[in-house]
C-alpha cells in the first residue's frame, strides 16, 4: 500500500496510456471495417477471402508485429504510433467477419422494402441495414476491445506497454505490487469497458428489449 500511495502518479500515467492504447485501435478499426464489410457484402466474392485474410492477420505474433511496423513505417522504436497500428490491424482482421455477417442478417425483404420507399444505397446501409446489425458487430466489438486492453501490455516489450509496464517494473525489481496492480487495473478495465459496449449496445438496440408481458407478476 505504501508504494501504491507514492506512486498514484505513475500509475495514473499508465492507466490513460493503456486506454488510449487499447481504445484508439478499436474505433479505427471500427471505422475500417465497416466500409470493407459492405464492400464484400455487396460483392459477396470479396467476403471469403477477406475473412480469411483476416483470419491470418491474427495469427500473427504481436510481439513480431510491434517489431517490424517500425522499419515498415519507418517510425521510431519507441512511438506508439506503432502499437496503435498494430492493434488495428488485428481489430480489423478480427472486426471484419461480424461486420459481414452483420450485414448478412439483413432480411432481403426489409432491404428491399427499404428501397422500394426511395432509400438511397448509402441512406438504406445507415439508417435499415447497421442498426439491424448493430448486435452481431457489437459481439465482436466486445471481443476485440478486451483483446485489445489485453495485449497492450505486451508492449512492455519494446517499451510502450500502459500498465505493462508495471509488470516490467514488478519483475526487474523482484517486487509483486507492481504487478498486481497492473493485473487489477488491466481486469478493471476490460470489465468497464465491456459495461459500456453493453449498455451502447442497449441503447442503439431498443427494439431488442423483450417487453414484459402485462399482468406478469414480477
Amino acid at each position: 500500500m505504501t508504494w501504491i500511495g507514492d506512486n498514484l502518479g505513475l500509475i495514473w500515467e499508465q492507466l490513460r496510456e493503456h486506454l488510449y492504447l487499447a481504445i484508439v485501435p478499436v474505433i479505427l478499426g471500427l471505422i475500417i471495417s465497416v466500409p470493407l464489410g459492405y464492400v464484400a457484402t455487396r460483392y459477396s466474392w470479396l467476403a471469403n477471402p477477406l475473412i480469411a485474410f483476416g483470419g491470418v492477420l491474427y495469427s500473427l505474433p504481436s510481439i513480431a508485429l510491434f517489431i517490424v511496423i517500425p522499419a515498415v513505417l519507418g517510425t521510431k522504436v519507441l512511438s506508439t504510433v506503432n502499437i496503435i497500428v498494430a492493434l488495428t490491424i488485428y481489430t480489423v482482421s478480427l472486426l471484419i467477419r461480424n461486420v459481414i455477417d452483420g450485414l448478412r442478417s439483413v432480411p432481403p425483404d426489409v432491404r428491399q422494402s427499404a428501397i422500394a420507399v426511395g432509400y438511397g444505397a448509402l441512406h438504406r446501409v445507415v439508417a435499415v441495414d447497421l442498426p439491424i446489425a448493430v448486435p452481431v458487430i457489437f459481439t465482436g466489438l466486445r471481443v476485440v476491445t478486451v483483446a485489445n486492453i489485453s495485449m497492450v501490455s505486451v508492449g512492455a516489450v519494446i517499451g510502450i506497454g500502459g500498465l505493462g509496464e508495471l509488470f516490467t517494473l514488478g519483475f526487474q525489481k523482484d517486487f509483486l505490487t507492481p504487478v498486481v496492480v497492473g493485473v487489477v487495473l488491466s481486469l478493471a478495465l476490460a470489465l468497464v469497458a465491456d459495461l459500456i459496449l453493453v449498455t451502447l449496445q442497449r441503447i442503439l438496440t431498443p427494439w431488442a428489449r423483450v417487453a414484459t408481458p402485462v399482468g406478469e407478476v414480477a
